[in-house]
């Protein structure tokens, strides 16, 4: 309608980026695969003061016990069946003319874009969930006691490393449920990068419990007693938290002949040892009676909630910042002025009047004059490059009989 004023609605806003933890998944190769995820786009407003609709959210499923870091610093950790977190928020919907009616412009002739989308790089890590790790030296019956006490069936065999992966299993004892995590034999300097132990020493510190299984034969020449030793240094050398968490010190292998003479040797210094055979049963029950009541005072599952950036907590910024890079060229950074270079038409006279007048207001010609900027350099904000000039800025006046903004388009 020509004289029937603005009407024109504003934009839908982008759809955000949610990360949801789901406990069918157990990696993170759906996003080996997915590398870039990008949520639904706003739809265009309308005449009639029609508004765009809203851009579709994009849920990605992680699964639980995914911590998610953003600049090296750790912004959230999934550690719960559905918990959310959104990753990136969609952009502001552009406004309609009709936005920008007022008592003086009552027909305007300017629109804007709609606001770019939070664009983050973001790093993902997996920590297991569980309640009991199971550390030790290769070939120390990990995998066994995992097999003989839940019924997760993990490869076993008479050969060190011969688990590459952490397994887990559920246990039930005496109406009682938790998580066991076999995870890959540690040997010296594990915590250096020797070994595959280091890949998955992260794990143990979700568990509330570790049980140290020790084979009576030492490993690689090393006495059991010496072994104890090591597979503490490592867990204290690649995190202090693990060294000081709730073990249970448990000899494995009594049926084979020389245990119970090894049993005695230890006890003398570790009063708190526990002795199973795995192959046979015996002591099984025992131990699971003493992890149920280690449990029992350690409360759990652990998370890293409190290590965690807090998002009510904004650090004030300036506004925006200018940097010569010498050769006429100027570089304008900054939040706000980003974000209103990227949502400006360009091809609206009245729009880049405003964006002027709004540069203007807020100090960037007097930055920009002090960095010594001069008529005909370039500046460049964000993907917008315009030439300055220093000529002062001309006001679009109304005209006169149709209350008209003048937007240079020659007479009526």
């Amino acid at each position: 309608m020509e004289w029937g004023g603005p009407n024109g609605g504003d934009g839908g806003r982008g759809g955000d980026v949610w990360f949801v933890a789901a406990s069918r998944l157990t990696t993170l190769m759906d996003l080996h695969f997915r590398p870039h995820v990008t949520a639904g786009r706003g739809g265009h407003g309308k005449g009639s003061h029609k508004h765009g609709h809203q851009g579709a959210d994009v849920e990605v499923s992680v699964p639980v016990g995914t911590l998610i870091y953003r600049d090296g610093l750790l912004v959230a950790d999934l550690h719960k069946d559905g918990q959310r977190w959104r990753a990136g928020e969609g952009g502001r919907g552009g406004r309609g003319n009709w936005s920008f009616k007022t008592r003086l412009n009552n027909a305007p002739r300017i629109a804007e874009k709609g606001g770019p989308g939070q664009e983050v790089t973001l790093d993902m890590e997996l920590k297991l969930l569980a309640d009991v790790g199971l550390v030790g030296f290769p070939n120390a019956g990990k995998s066994s006691f995992v097999s003989r006490v839940s019924n997760a069936r993990p490869k076993v065999a008479d050969y060190p490393f011969t688990t590459l992966s952490p397994n887990l299993g559920v246990a039930y004892h005496k109406h009682v449920s938790f998580v066991l995590a076999d995870l890959p034999g540690l040997i010296e300097g594990a915590a250096d990068g020797k070994g595959l132990g280091v890949k998955f020493l992260k794990h143990t510190e979700r568990t509330r419990l570790l049980i140290h299984l020790i084979d009576p034969a030492g490993y690689m020449g090393e006495d059991p007693e010496a072994g104890i030793k090591t597979i503490e240094k490592e867990l204290k050398n690649f995190s202090p938290k693990l060294a000081t968490k709730p073990k249970i010190l448990v000899l494995n292998k009594m049926d084979l002949p020389e245990s119970a003479e090894i049993l005695k040797k230890l006890k003398k210094k570790h009063r708190g040892l526990l002795a199973i055979s795995v192959a046979t049963g015996e002591g099984v029950a025992v131990i699971l009676d003493k992890i149920i009541a280690e449990l029992a005072k350690h409360k759990g599952p652990l998370h890293f909630a409190e290590k965690t950036v807090d998002d009510s907590i904004h650090k004030v910024e300036q506004g925006f910042t200018v940097e010569n890079q010498g050769g006429g060229g100027f570089i304008l950074r900054g939040k706000f002025v980003e974000r209103a270079s990227a949502m400006l038409d360009v091809s609206l006279p009245e729009a880049i009047n405003r964006y002027q007048h709004t540069l203007k207001r807020i100090g960037v010609d007097r930055a920009l004059k002090k960095a010594g900027v001069k008529t005909g350099d370039r500046v460049r904000c964000g993907e917008f490059e315009f030439e300055w000039s220093n000529n002062p800025l001309k006001r679009l006046t109304p005209k006169r009989g149709d209350g008209r903004t003048r937007i240079g388009v020659g007479k009526k």
